[in-house]
């Protein structure tokens, strides 16, 4: 496997930023196998996939979660090793405690996601531009930016899975001005989204976002929901997200994980269960 940390200016976020990038390199032989092995091969299997120049890869945009950095996916998690399994390609940005909004302090994390980071990763690495073979997913804080994410630009991705999201991006409004109210001692919230005035029917919105979409006639993401049987509020605010967005018309399943709380065990699994069972990967390089 491989995985390296690509590290780049951002024009739209006017610095460096950090993004973790994973290849399934193990069972890619550089030569075809089927007239015998040479040299060491691990897991050897003559029906491998091989290196071929221009291949590409179906691509996960994994999201990490609030407090976290693009790093701890892959050391918290097995995220890896299923991507390997399955071929495919992963990517995370990492994005600090932006909520993968368009800030209300002008650093436009939305913006980045949705236009300049798949546009690099497109260019310079093995990535398939096309919207069948690009996925986006996130627990915790990610959840809601991967369903914020593929609501804005559903043009760009084919399925999203929200795992234990409920933060950030909601179409409860309700909760919105809560989180935003100015006693609120979680300040990262208010700072980023800005007063509940200035976020009702604009691009923070996930309400607008997904009539929106609706609206023009945009093919709709399939939408995925996980989340713990013990995480309280915010299992109920991934719940809510599914109904309204399923009595919407969208495409919509929810899975609860019985005994889990809103941490790592579960989103590994979840994760797991994602690249393993419930996307539509092809599990295989794509050849010109």
């Amino acid at each position: 496997m491989a995985i390296m940390r690509f590290n780049f200016r951002s024009q739209v976020l006017s610095g460096y930023v950090d993004v973790s990038i994973v290849y399934p390199t193990d069972f890619l032989p550089y030569y075809d196998m089927s007239g015998g092995i040479r040299g060491h091969q691990r897991h050897v299997d003559r029906n491998y996939p091989v290196y071929q120049p221009g291949m590409k890869f179906q691509t996960i945009y994994l999201i990490h979660g609030g407090g976290d950095d693009d790093s701890l996916t892959y050391r918290y998690t097995n995220a890896e090793l299923y991507a390997q399994k399955n071929y495919c390609m992963l990517v995370t940005p990492n994005i600090c405690n932006s909520f993968g909004i368009d800030t209300a302090f002008g650093v436009n994390y939305s913006t980045f996601l949705t236009e300049e980071l798949p546009l690099v990763i497109r260019s310079l690495f093995a990535s398939s531009p096309a919207r069948e073979d690009n996925f986006i997913m996130g627990y915790a804080m990610g959840g809601n930016v991967a369903l914020g994410t593929a609501l804005k630009r559903p043009d760009l991705f084919q399925e999203c899975i929200d795992i234990s999201g409920g933060i950030g991006w909601t179409m409860d409004f309700e909760k919105v001005k809560r989180e935003c109210s100015p006693d609120n001692i979680f300040r990262v919230y208010a700072n980023a989204f800005g007063p509940a005035e200035q976020v009702e029917g604009t691009e923070r919105d996930l309400r607008f976002l997904a009539h929106r979409n609706l609206q023009s006639g945009a093919q709709l993401p399939k939408l995925t929901f996980i989340r713990g049987s013990l995480e309280g509020e915010i299992g109920e605010a991934v719940d809510k997200d599914c109904r309204e967005l399923t009595a919407l018309g969208y495409d919509t399943k929810l899975i609860v994980e019985d005994g889990y709380n809103h941490y790592f065990p579960l989103w590994d699994k979840a994760v797991g269960m994602a690249i393993n069972e419930l996307l539509p990967l092809k599990r295989a390089p794509i050849y010109e």
